[in-house]
């Protein structure tokens, strides 16, 4: 939801803040509102930067999105008013931003953040008044101890603060009389008065020299006592966010993990402000020594080392508060980060977590890919093609905090042009593609009252592919990294990579369905899974190597390229299914016969199959067997080839098992347990309505084969033609059967009944249906799949379908004399 929307949706209270936020004549509400989505979209800030030519770009813009907005309304008299407040908008901007355009961007940027900053607080409004206290996340240990320490040594910094201050008036004081006493005294002669006043300056002298000698003392023994405090701060901090890193790590591999940073920016930030106020103080006190000093003064001896052990401190603090927040992704598919495909546009961020900048210095990010390559024979070279500069821009209206945006990064492997479009490095002896681990580095220049650092902070390992059926193979290289390295920059994993605990990949299975369905796998699924792995004997503590979770051996696929060709299928065509439970997904055939011969005639369950490569789905039910056994029967996979055409509910609604007397029936009755088949699918049926007579006419051309039989004494086929037997053509006499085609057996091209002429002989006609009949698809159980959702078909319950004219189907207007067809001609 774009930002102005939120905000018209806070409560009253903010949203008078947002009136009088936009009172002034700066920027017109109504602009505002035409032009919400794409004001947020523009990076202001940096068109207010003087004589931006981007400023004069989008000022052109900017009036040219409201002309269009003017010519949109109409002649309506509501729209006149509209059209005259919009004119005048336009009129007013122009004439006071013409000539500075960069003003405009200023107070858009202004105005924006202003706004954000409102919703923000509407927002936490609103969900402290909606979660009770008892909800709230209760803090840790450590996060109670950050909280505390910050609050103290603020307190004893800023206490040491003053107390300093106070001795530099002192000294102040004593020059500024000294100097004065000299100026006076300088060709003056000797008098009581001026003898009076330098025992007093002598005086004053003695007191500062003793309260100096007792003050510096005291002053380094509280110093050096806030470094240890700020020390164990600042481990606590790496505690804090070496667990963020990790969230982030476990988030990428899709489980639910919370990856703010907003707490973590104001510990690093408090932390920090507190280290530069103690900087301040150790160079006051050096000022103060090179004023005035005496022999083995503290000053020159522990000064210089506690700065050093503070600068240390700082360098730590600020080396570790620059991360990536937004791992590098690309646009589609959203959900899978860390893989990246050559030509293609992928964003990554990175921010400072410390939010202290030196305005007269523009802090700049590059971003490097290998910066230190593994020695590795046939390791690729990619150059990025897009700037590899950014400036961090800090509370952008987008982004919160102190951020460096790079979006709409592409690759280009470096051999293209060498080895020829297409080469993959995948030659004897050279490193899979897709083991093969890059690392995306962030340099920054930071400084700050005269602290100068260079910050470095990388990303993840990347998988760079350069085709889309790469992409699978990719993933599993960076659940599999993920899951087992300690070392987040370790290149070289892939050469030997370790084996996964069944307890560790259960976990990061059960994401994958989490994130890409919105439902994760429950114990009797990953049971299931760790059977077909592991055989009867299973255990958390059974292991599996990479090679065998995810290196295809044609004609055996992977465990992985299995179960990601279900997570496509279920993504594509069974996510609503597989939310709402009705989809038992993962269970063996024995486990299957087990569930339905306990259960009364008609039960079914949906469960994937174990021989597809690419995703399949069957359905299998209990049905009377030889004496009266129950018997398990099942159809082959359906795959998304089918899925494609017709959906599963309505599969599983039309599905017809011809039985005795040739009398189609559905077996699907219940789901299970025992949930009536239409009480479970009957929401996703595909709707069926009325339709008008001629749009019935057009149906049946389309979609239905007509086969019927007549008494021989009727007048049925053109003098000379043959009679064909009762049971060659049809059923039995006044009977009508219906067969319905799929979407695929209609497209038949220059074979099919579609393509005939107007006119076409009977001969011409019976060809292309015996063709047609050749078509259809029956599975070994015996069963016919009509496939369709059709309203003209008969209901399971054998409902008779609504009485319709008598036509010629498919047969020439020429080849048989009249005909009355009756509503008896249709079953």
């Amino acid at each position: 939801m774009a930002q102005w929307q939120e905000v018209q949706l806070l409560e009253k209270a903010y949203l008078e803040k947002v009136h009088e936020l936009y009172s002034e004549d700066h920027l017109p509400m109504e602009v505002r509102q035409y032009l919400a989505p794409w004001l947020e979209d523009q990076n202001w800030s940096r068109a207010a930067e003087p004589h931006s030519a981007e400023a004069h770009m989008l000022f052109h813009t900017l009036l040219a999105l409201l002309d269009d907005q003017y010519s949109r309304f109409g002649t309506r008299t509501e729209d006149f008013v509209l059209k005259h407040n919009l004119r005048k908008s336009k009129l007013n901007l122009q004439a006071k931003y013409q000539e500075c355009p960069e003003q405009l961007a200023n107070v858009i940027a202004n105005l924006l953040r202003e706004e954000k900053a409102i919703l923000n607080r509407g927002l936490a409004a609103q969900q402290a008044a909606a979660q009770p206290t008892s909800g709230a996340p209760m803090e840790t240990d450590r996060q109670q101890k950050i909280e505390r320490r910050l609050v103290e040594t603020r307190a004893a910094v800023q206490e040491l603060d003053r107390e300093v201050r106070h001795l530099e008036e002192l000294q102040d004081t004593f020059d500024f009389r000294y100097k004065m006493h000299r100026m006076v005294a300088n060709g003056a002669p000797a008098s009581p008065e001026l003898a009076r006043q330098t025992e007093q300056l002598q005086a004053m002298l003695n007191n500062l020299d003793r309260s100096r000698k007792s003050f510096w003392q005291d002053v380094l023994a509280r110093a050096q006592e806030l470094l240890g405090r700020c020390e164990t701060l600042r481990d606590f901090l790496l505690e804090e966010l070496a667990e963020w890193k990790e969230r982030q790590r476990r988030a990428c591999l899709g489980a639910a993990c919370d990856t703010s940073l907003s707490r973590l920016q104001t510990w690093f930030t408090a932390a920090a402000e507190v280290l530069f106020q103690l900087w301040r103080l150790l160079r006051a006190l050096g000022d103060q020594h090179a004023k005035l000093t005496y022999l083995h003064d503290p000053l020159e001896t522990q000064r210089p080392l506690l700065e050093s052990r503070l600068q240390e401190l700082l360098s730590c603090l600020l080396r570790s508060a620059f991360v990536v927040e937004i791992q590098p992704i690309m646009p589609f598919p959203n959900q899978r980060p860390l893989v990246l495909k050559t030509g293609s546009k992928f964003s990554v961020r990175a921010r400072l977590l410390v939010k202290l900048q030196d305005r007269s210095h523009r802090l700049e990010a590059k971003i490097i890919l290998d910066q230190h390559p593994p020695d590795v024979k046939g390791f690729r070279k990619f150059n990025i093609l897009t700037s590899t500069s950014k400036t961090l821009v800090q509370d952008d209206p987008q982004m919160e905090g102190l951020v460096c945006d790079f979006r709409y990064i592409s690759l280009k492997d470096q051999r293209a042009g060498a080895l020829g479009k297409g080469s993959k490095g995948a030659s004897e002896g050279l490193p899979a593609v897709t083991e093969e681990l890059h690392l995306i580095t962030f340099t920054l220049d930071y400084k700050y009252q005269d602290l100068v650092l260079e910050l470095q902070t990388s990303t993840l390992p990347v998988v760079i592919i350069s085709s889309n059926n790469q992409f699978s193979s990719a993933w599993a290289s960076v659940l599999w990294f993920n899951m087992l390295s300690p070392d987040p920059k370790n290149q070289l994993f892939f050469s030997a990579p370790p084996a996964a605990s069944w307890a560790q990949l259960a976990q990061v299975l059960s994401w994958q369905f989490s994130v890409a369905t919105k439902r994760g796998l429950d114990e009797d699924q990953l049971h299931m899974l760790a059977e077909k792995l592991f055989g009867l004997e299973a255990t958390p503590a059974s292991t599996l190597t990479w090679a065998r979770f995810a290196k295809d051996n044609p004609p055996v696929f992977s465990f992985w390229t299995w179960l990601d060709g279900i997570l496509s299928l279920i993504q594509e065509h069974l996510a609503q299914l597989w939310k709402d439970g009705h989809i038992m997904g993962f269970v063996s055939r024995k486990r299957e016969r087990q569930l339905l011969k306990r259960k009364q005639m008609g039960t079914f369950l949906l469960r994937f199959s174990e021989s597809s490569r690419d995703g399949g789905i069957t359905c299998s039910w209990v049905e009377p067997g030889e004496k009266g056994q129950p018997k398990v029967r099942s159809v082959e996979p359906y795959t998304k080839v089918e899925l494609k055409s017709l959906e599963l509910p309505d599969i599983i609604h039309d599905y017809q098992l011809v039985a005795a007397e040739n009398i189609p029936e559905n077996p699907l009755k219940f789901l299970y347990p025992s949930t009536p088949r239409d009480e479970a699918f009957g929401k996703y049926y595909t709707e069926r309505r009325e339709v008008d007579l001629l749009e019935q006419k057009k149906y049946l051309n389309q979609r239905l084969i007509r086969v019927s039989s007549r008494q021989p004494s009727e007048p049925w086929l053109p003098e000379g033609m043959v009679e064909a037997s009762p049971a060659a053509v049809g059923p039995g006499p006044d009977q009508l059967e219906v067969l319905e085609l799929g979407t695929d057996q209609l497209e038949l091209g220059a074979s099919g009944l579609e393509v005939l002429e107007p006119g076409a002989s009977t001969q011409e006609v019976l060809e292309a249906l015996e063709q047609e009949l050749d078509l259809m698809r029956f599975d070994s159980a015996g069963s016919n799949m009509l496939r369709g959702g059709d309203p003209y078909l008969p209901l399971p319950d054998d409902v008779p379908p609504p009485v319709l004219p008598g036509n010629t189907l498919f047969l020439g207007a020429n080849d048989f004399p009249l005909l009355q067809v009756d509503s008896k001609d249709f079953q």
